[in-house]
């Protein structure tokens, strides 16, 4: 038995008994970290590659080396490479099957580094990839509003503040304040790439390495911005994962209010907007129902990604300095916050095009709900009256109207006069609702001129990102 663990084990030497089979299982973190292994395997043969230059390795053993990794890379990715939960993670398995091809020559490909910085090494390569791959579902998703936004430049519809119609808007001008919390999300993971950015391959197990190590080169080949500056840091640090996930949990919350809207108008309650029925299930029971799962599932999906945030600051938060076993747990929350926020973005690439407008009931909505009360006060405020004065005389003016089941555009001028003599002819231009939308004409504002500004500066802006917003580096 002790013979078995001496050559499955990397650290057996220092053991007399073998791994208990319920350790082993519990200790095991292939069954997930798998997904690492193309990014363990560039890791690898980038510090192959450098100890060669320093002398550490002959350039046959480099060659050996690196084929040998590429040859187990093929297999993983055909599907042919035999994972063992003995051997606990990515790394010893990748370097078990090198062992097994290669013999004394694999065994070289661990100097000068440790498990501790080989797993954060993979781990800031395989999100620097990922929140590139998002950042390019944001930008798809940010066209596709912008695209929306310009189709409906001059849809009158509700504004809501607490659910209530509050004042008219556009509905380009709503949509773009989608676009706007889309693209604070992909600024925020540009900003976090510069903290993925950094090498913690060279600090080993925390202390670094006696090696004549050349940590400049290894981050050039594999295309890191910088070297970790501590050693103790550089293992233990998984701020950039936490980062990242206060990000994602951000991004689903964005998508979670989007979703919320979507479900409230696609109600007959609502009747604003209809999607495609690709995008929607029926019911069991119900033959007349359209449910919007797609929305709705994003919905609850965000809860995931809070969780995985949580669950991350809660396995940090005790942790001394360096390394500890504890930082296993960092992988499945990080995988699950990836996989999530990629899925849900893709959906929403997928569902907003198929967005359909029903204008009417939109307007309807508008003209029902005296919108520009706030018009109102402001034209007596230019008569000279004082605002809470003139506040005070359009809530008379208004649940008036509401008692009559009047709109305050329909009201009369003779009825307007009873509450202000300071009221004229002039006023009825400040009750329509386009007037009232086309007269916030400034930064910001709703007037259909200023959302098709917004929708020509957001294209601008898409297109400066070039290659940085499509996903690459």
């Amino acid at each position: 038995m002790t013979s078995r663990m001496k050559t499955t084990k990397p650290w057996a030497g220092r053991f007399s008994q073998a791994t208990d089979g319920f350790v082993e299982r519990f200790t095991q973190s292939v069954s997930f970290d798998w997904r690492l292994a193309p990014y363990d395997i560039q890791c690898s043969i980038a510090h192959v590659t450098m100890l060669a230059r320093v002398g550490v390795l002959s350039a046959d053993e480099c060659e050996q080396i690196t084929n040998g990794l590429s040859d187990i890379l093929d297999e993983i990715e055909t599907g042919k490479f035999a994972w063992k939960q003995e051997l606990e993670d990515v790394h010893m398995n990748i370097e078990t099957a090198l062992v097994d091809r290669l013999g004394e020559v694999g065994k070289k490909i661990h100097a000068g580094r440790s498990r501790n910085d080989q797993v954060a090494t993979d781990m800031r390569l395989f999100l620097r990839a990922e929140v590139k791959n998002i950042s390019s579902l944001l930008l798809q998703n940010m066209q596709a509003l912008v695209a929306l936004a310009e189709r409906e430049t001059d849809t009158l519809m509700p504004g809501f503040t607490h659910l209530q119609a509050a004042q008219p808007v556009t509905f380009g001008h709503h949509i773009m304040a989608w676009y706007e919390m889309l693209k604070r999300d992909q600024q925020r993971l540009r900003d976090c790439l510069d903290r993925i950015n950094v090498m913690p391959l060279g600090a080993a197990a925390l202390a670094g390495t006696r090696f004549p190590i050349d940590q400049s080169f290894t981050a050039e080949l594999l295309k890191f911005s910088t070297v970790a500056e501590n050693s103790l840091d550089a293992v233990s640090d998984r701020d950039f994962i936490i980062e990242f996930c206060a990000d994602a949990a951000l991004i689903m919350m964005h998508l979670s209010r989007f979703s919320e809207e979507l479900v409230l108008w696609l109600s007959p309650q609502f009747g604003f907007i209809d999607i495609d029925d690709a995008f929607c299930t029926g019911s069991s029971i119900m033959p007349q129902k359209k449910n919007p799962d797609v929305p709705e599932l994003i919905r609850g999906k965000t809860g995931r990604v809070y969780g995985d945030l949580v669950g991350l600051l809660t396995v940090m938060k005790g942790q001394p300095l360096a390394y500890n076993r504890d930082n296993q747990e960092d992988k499945e929350r990080l995988f699950d916050a990836v996989d999530t926020v990629k899925l849900c973005l893709e959906a929403c690439v997928n569902l907003v095009p198929s967005i359909r407008v029903n204008r009417a009931a939109m307007l309807a909505a508008a003209e029902g709900g005296c919108l520009t009360a706030t018009d109102l006060a402001d034209y007596l405020v230019l008569k000279g009256v004082a605002f809470r004065d003139a506040h005070a005389i359009v809530g008379g003016i208004v649940q008036h109207a509401m008692a009559q089941g009047r709109d305050l555009a329909q009201m009369q001028l003779a009825e307007m006069q009873k509450f202000c003599d300071k009221i004229e002819e002039d006023v009825y231009g400040y009750l329509d609702l386009q007037g009232s939308v086309s007269a916030r004409d400034h930064t910001g504002g709703t007037a259909p001129d200023r959302v098709k500004q917004a929708v020509a500066q957001a294209r601008q802006y898409l297109s400066t990102l070039g290659d940085a917003g499509n996903g690459s580096a």
